[in-house]
């Protein structure tokens, strides 16, 4: 079946080849202007190293995650046990975190959607309200704070000027799964709006898998006289998904479907709503002076029944982000100046009951009593000053540097504790400075280098005692940043090029060490050392009238280390760092013809990963191949068309798509490091928009 499926690609691209006819792409990668720092440049000019990821890359996947999307950018690793069960890493920084994605900061229009304490969360965004990602590796950004491993921006889809349309998509396939959505837009010269609504279902390959997340996305923009412009932004999510966790290696082998024993008896689940509102306001003052504004909050009201317990949570945060620019010559040469501070409240309260699903086996799980309620604060401070300066009409100068404070309080208000002490904890002020270069060595080619400091907070939980007291001697990870990059197009722009060398060396390395099925201590255990080369190669090999085929080759190969790692007993300086790759490479090709049809292909390969530090365990190396096939055509002149088929994993790779760093057997069993991938599977959809 598969053959037939090939046969019937190539078959199309023939086809379409002959009859059809192509636009030419003339816009250059580097050429796009970056819009998430305060001061904007285009990327050529970049002395860092920053990735781009359009609405036009989203849609060569299969539109229900970010996973394939993310590992095609080297040095960024995401990985997905389910579709609310993923890590995301950049240059291993993060990768030993235990069920989530940390030390990395995430945006969306400006809008947090990290949490105080640094957890991060981006797989309930609905994709088709994505306009451009962008992702700054390494502690590159001073304007963004706590964030050793770097910063994913997202930004929301705008209506195209002087266009108003309603959009109707449907996407089905293997598993169970159907995701329906309706969009609409509307912009004229002064107001732009875009909203949309989905529902996405899936069955789950494993046992206990079951998803369903629904979702709505409003962003407006209203210019305010000729210099303003006012924006506003709200999302709104509700999630309910069940938990398979993590299996053996044997099962992983033979019963990959499987849930885990507790969790299916459990019928774990984790649901949740969520809303984020943001308000905007920009304004160009004169030629030389200009501001940025936005006020935010987001709520969070989950529910979490779990083999151990069940988990009742709330969290409200509010916020206010501000830069003022300011642009002018030094000294007769152009420079650009911007000041700024981002400010965050949260407040979390959880609660903790029993849960008595073994003594009604079949029922799931069942509420019993509280045994522990918990309130805790979370605020952190970011004041920034970032500078840029032409030294030349080559030579571009970037500085900066960043205060950020970061203050937790906890309060024990479970009822049968009469102290209800309240426990406040900082980690002091953290100055993060920052310098790079970028250099034209002629036209469209450019090296660079920087140096940057960063640094990451423990969350709350790991800095708490198994007593429950907060361990006022953990410090912040700290990491100084050295890159060395070349971008350059090639080719009259037929070639386009990324190679970056870089380290980062670690000092105060947390670590979390488990005391129990679901707890863990935190503890400063030595420091690491994270070298790796990245690179990236776009390549325009034909560009016809009729016919353009776009490959691409990108990848990383990296060697991270412990240099000094100890706990307890065990030494485990100069083993590899848990939970990593040592090497990731993406290919593809992308087929594209006037008439409307595509074919996008994406073959990745994932190295072996350590699972423990002492590295005595590791995953098994493993290639995917992707394909998707799209056709564009109007029905009376007005309903714009699109049917789209794809396979993913189409070589039925049988494989780990997420590991559970340093698992411990209790008592007989074995550890559970895995989550199974899925096999093979399809999927399909069409969609209907009226433009007007």
């Amino acid at each position: 079946m598969f053959k037939n499926f090939l046969s019937f690609l190539l078959f199309l691209c023939s086809a379409t080849a002959i009859f059809g006819q192509i636009k030419k792409d003339t816009i250059a990668l580097s050429e796009i202007t970056l819009k998430g720092s305060p001061i904007k440049n285009v990327l050529q000019n970049v002395a860092s190293s920053v990735s781009v990821i359009t609405s036009a890359d989203i849609n060569k996947s299969d539109g229900i995650i970010l996973t394939p999307v993310l590992n095609k950018i080297p040095g960024v690793t995401m990985q997905q046990g389910a579709l609310n069960t993923n890590r995301i890493t950049i240059r291993g920084i993060g990768a030993r975190s235990q069920y989530g994605t940390n030390k990395i900061k995430a945006y969306f229009d400006g809008i947090p959607l990290s949490s105080g304490e640094g957890e991060t969360t981006i797989d309930d965004i609905d994709l088709a309200s994505i306009e451009k990602i962008e992702i700054i590796k390494g502690p590159n950004s001073t304007s963004f704070g706590s964030g050793l491993g770097g910063v994913i921006q997202l930004f929301s889809r705008e209506t195209p000027l002087l266009e108003s349309f309603g959009k109707s998509t449907v996407t089905f396939g293997s598993f169970g799964l159907l995701q329906q959505r309706l969009s609409a837009g509307y912009s004229d010269s002064k107001t732009n709006v875009f909203t949309s609504f989905t529902d996405l279902q899936s069955d789950g390959f494993r046992a206990n898998s079951s998803y369903n997340r629904k979702s709505f996305n409003l962003h407006a923009k209203q210019k305010m006289g000729s210099k303003g412009s006012l924006s506003f932004l709200g999302t709104f999510t509700r999630l309910k998904a069940f938990i398979p966790s993590s299996i053996n290696e044997t099962d992983l082998k033979n019963n990959p479907e499987k849930a885990a024993a507790t969790w299916a008896a459990a019928q774990g689940f984790e649901s949740y709503d969520k809303f984020m509102l943001g308000l905007g306001y920009e304004n160009q003052f004169s030629q030389k002076w200009s501001m940025q504004t936005s006020v935010f909050s987001n709520f969070k009201d989950a529910y979490e029944p779990r083999p151990f317990d069940i988990l009742d949570e709330k969290t409200s945060a509010a916020g206010f982000r501000s830069n003022v620019n300011y642009k002018d010559r030094l000294f007769s040469l152009p420079f650009e100046l911007s000041l700024g501070t981002e400010l965050l409240t949260e407040k979390y309260e959880y609660s903790l009951f029993e849960n008595l699903y073994q003594s009604q086996p079949g029922q799931g799980s069942i509420k019993g009593d509280e045994f522990s309620a918990i309130k805790q604060n979370r605020n952190y401070t970011n004041y920034f000053l970032q500078m840029e300066l032409w030294i030349s009409e080559k030579l571009h100068l970037e500085t900066g540097v960043a205060l950020n404070t970061t203050k937790y309080s906890l309060e024990d208000v479970f009822e049968n504790n009469s102290g209800g002490q309240k426990m406040p904890f900082t980690f002091g002020n953290v100055w993060s400075p920052r310098v790079g270069f970028s250099y034209k060595i002629s036209n469209g080619k450019n090296i660079f280098t920087s140096v940057s400091k960063g640094f990451s907070v423990p969350s709350v939980a790991e800095t708490l005692t198994p007593e429950g007291q907060i361990n006022t001697d953990l410090k912040p990870e700290i990491g100084w940043n050295y890159e060395l990059g070349f971008k350059a197009n090639w080719l009259k722009n037929k070639v386009y090029t990324e190679v970056t060398f870089y380290t980062t060396r670690i000092k105060n390395l947390l670590v979390a060490r488990r005391t129990a099925d679901d707890q863990f201590v935190g503890i400063n255990a030595g420091s690491s050392s994270h070298t790796g080369l990245e690179f990236l190669v776009n390549y325009t090999l034909l560009k016809l009238t009729q016919l353009q085929i776009t490959p691409y080759f990108s990848g990383s190969v990296n060697n991270f280390k412990f240099k000094e790692f100890l706990d307890g007993d065990a030494d485990y300086s100069g083993n590899q760092l848990t939970g990593v790759p040592e090497k990731q490479f993406n290919f593809g090709v992308d087929l594209n013809t006037k008439n409307g049809f595509s074919v996008n292909t994406s073959f990745r390969t994932m190295g072996k990963i350590p699972l423990n530090d002492s590295n005595t365990k590791y995953s098994d190396r493993y290639s995917l191949l992707d394909i998707k096939t799209t056709y564009v055509f109007t029905i009376l002149k007005i309903l714009k068309t699109e049917l789209n088929a794809g396979v993913n994993n189409a070589l039925d790779t049988k494989y780990a798509a997420n590991i559970l760093p340093n698992a411990v057997g209790f008592g007989n069993a074995a550890p559970r490091y895995f989550y199974p991938g899925n096999p093979v599977n399809f999927y399909g959809g069409f969609s209907v928009s009226y433009v007007f």
